[in-house]
């Protein structure tokens, strides 16, 4: 397959803008509070293992993620953002985990200390493998930010005895994580050390999901247990109903899932599969254009942190876990890579503008485990959770959001997200500085300059996104013909680049109302609010109580307004509005006269910044033409 190789984060420096401003405060205050709320839990006392029956924190199941977690995002900051402190930290945490690993190579707090004859027993509901994965991606981060090879070791060692318990092999185990997570591991442990039999694991915990006699209830039968009463009643709340490659709809625990098409795209790309694409290509298809929030947000059930059914999309009950939009985008930036396809670049961003970064509060330190897209002023942000995996999860991603910009392949290079950045890359062995300056998304305008050693012929390529209908396009102050040139989503230039040379590149981002088709049967009547990639919402601090008292006509103008004070300084959209005036129904649960409206003036604000001012209602999808 001829992919796109993503630049480093390594490589990317945020400059300036939006994002600099969310990874400065992610580098100052997110990482540094998800260490302490780690060590205020006991998450990393877990690994000394001195642990006995009776004490406090019991070591849980999954609890080395989130340490495991936050070491990733420590390694990737410590590039972007050096800190001393941190550093140390992070010495000394891998010096804690590398101490606690059995002389096998194991590597578990809960199942060393608290229950070690279980090993292995309940692949299903354990986490073992899910944890293992984490170490690993951490170790690779580590690996790439220092050079340094000792945690690497230390996963290496995990690694290489999982390999020996798990196979098709006379006397090992034929079983699979119920929580994905291992396998996309294992293919950057394979990716960052050369080492081939990683990548086969990965493969085989892939290939060896749904296979009958189905594992997991051979392991419930040997536990004592009737595999009848599995709690979440069904095999495909863990994508292991029938084997990968008879699956046609997602189905089940949304970061599950998407954590699973991760590996499934990652062997594509690497064993030339293009039956394993096609599937991923059809399942995330169907998750874009069935099953996602207009935040990129998925999972409609809590009951199962994931889908139901086609189009089954509540608003105040949506799940939308903050794991599930980081899945998503993780999905969509190796889907890109493989396809080159801006329909993923669509999606990735969405997701990470919307539903990614209301996971987060501004100030850095609070957090949303789901993201409903209506509240009644019930729903907050909160310091911790018992299950925490969103924030260690948020804060890596923020780290290396530089990623997720720009890719390269052979004498191309792709752009795919806007933001205030410099990169250092080389093509076709001609080392090339790129510096992109823009105010994206408050302002339109975006601006590359090439910093070459000599001219140099290349292909660039720029996302244009799907929301914007009358992009322009100049180079050194000439227009260029943009969508003559567009293919699948980018404007591709290919020219002899001088030094010096000036792109630019306008987005227009004009406020529009945003309709869901009528299977949604949540949205009839109601209509969102979008500006560029922003989705918008109304809330009780802005427009008062009953936000569903409000309605949107057709022809209501509508103008944006940045506002510096507002919320660290966002783009605020306004405009007339009617409501219903509710005093009419006082002293009467039902009436026969018809409701009578009002003319009132409405505010949103973008959907992510908010629950961060004065508690409140909350609302997207307004009533609306």
């Amino acid at each position: 397959m001829h992919t796109l190789t993503p630049l480093s984060w390594q490589h990317v420096q945020l400059t300036s803008g939006f994002w600099y401003e969310r990874q400065l405060i992610n580098a100052r205050v997110t990482i540094p509070t998800v260490y302490r709320r780690c060590g205020e839990t006991g998450r990393l006392a877990a690994w000394r293992l001195d642990w006995k029956p009776g004490m406090p924190n019991e070591p849980h199941v999954f609890w080395d993620s989130d340490v495991a977690k936050w070491l990733e995002a420590a390694a990737y900051s410590l590039i972007t953002h050096p800190n001393a402190e941190i550093e140390q930290r992070v010495e000394d945490l891998i010096a804690l985990i590398a101490r606690a690993q059995q002389p096998d190579g194991y590597l578990n707090t809960h199942f060393t200390v608290v229950r070690p004859q279980l090993r292995w027993t309940n692949l299903r509901d354990g986490h073992e493998l899910y944890c293992a994965g984490h170490l690993m991606e951490a170790a690779v981060a580590h690996y790439q930010a220092t050079g340094r090879e000792h945690f690497l070791q230390v996963a290496c060692r995990y690694a290489d005895y999982i390999a020996k318990v798990f196979g098709t092999g006379e006397k090992q185990r034929r079983g699979y994580c119920g929580h994905e997570e291992i396998e996309l591991a294992l293919v950057k442990l394979s990716r960052a050390t050369g080492t081939r039999r990683y990548l086969e694991l990965a493969k085989y915990f892939v290939e060896e999901r749904g296979r009958q006699p189905h594992y997991f209830d051979l392991e419930a039968a040997a536990r004592g247990e009737n595999p009848h009463d599995y709690w979440a009643k069904t095999h495909e709340y863990t994508q292991s109903h029938v084997p990968v490659r008879e699956q046609r709809v997602p189905v089940g625990h949304a970061v599950r899932g998407m954590y699973l098409y991760c590996a499934m795209a990652d062997l594509a790309a690497e064993y030339d599969d293009h039956e394993l694409l096609a599937l991923c290509r059809n399942l995330f298809q169907h998750v874009a254009e069935r099953r996602m929030y207009v935040t990129g947000g998925l999972g409609s059930s809590r009951a199962n942190e994931g889908y139901t059914s086609d189009y089954d999309l509540p608003n105040e009950t949506a799940y939308a876990e903050t794991c599930a939009a980081i899945a998503l985008c993780l999905c969509a930036h190796r889907m890109l890579q493989i396809e080159a396809d801006g329909v993923y670049a669509d999606v990735l961003e969405r997701a990470l503008f919307n539903g990614v970064l209301s996971g987060v509060a501004l100030a850095g330190d609070t957090f949303f485990y789901e993201n409903p897209l209506a509240s009644r002023g019930n729903h907050h942000r909160w310091k911790w959770h018992h299950c925490s995996c969103c924030p260690p999860n948020i804060a890596r991603l923020l780290a290396a959001f530089g990623q997720f910009i720009y890719s390269q392949r052979e004498d191309e290079l792709y752009v795919h997200l806007y933001a205030a950045s410099r990169a250092h890359f080389k093509l076709d062995k001609h080392a090339i500085t790129l510096s992109q300056e823009t105010n994206y998304p408050w302002d339109e305008h975006v601006r590359l300059r090439f910093h070459l050693e000599a001219p140099a012929e290349f292909t660039l390529a720029l996302r244009i996104p799907t929301w914007c209908r009358a992009a322009e396009l100049k180079i050194n102050d000439e227009t260029v013909p943009l969508y003559a040139a567009l293919q699948r989503g980018y404007v591709c230039v290919r020219r002899l680049w001088e030094s010096n040379e000036v792109v630019e590149l306008r987005l227009p981002m004009p406020i529009e109302r945003v309709y869901a088709p009528p299977e949604v049967a949540a949205n009839r009547g109601r209509v969102a609010l979008q500006a560029g990639p922003l989705v918008y919402c109304l809330e009780e601090a802005d427009n008062g109580k009953n936000l569903n008292d409000l309605f949107l006509p057709r022809n209501a103008k509508l103008t944006a307004q940045f506002e510096k004070g507002l919320l660290g300084g966002v783009a605020m959209i306004s405009g007339m509005a009617q409501r219903r005036v509710a005093s009419d129904y006082e002293g009467a649960l039902y009436r026969s006269a018809p409701p009578r409206y009002e003319q009132v003036s409405i505010k949103a604000i973008p959907y992510f910044a908010w629950d961060n001012r004065t508690p409140g209602e909350m609302l997207v999808w307004m009533r609306g033409e």
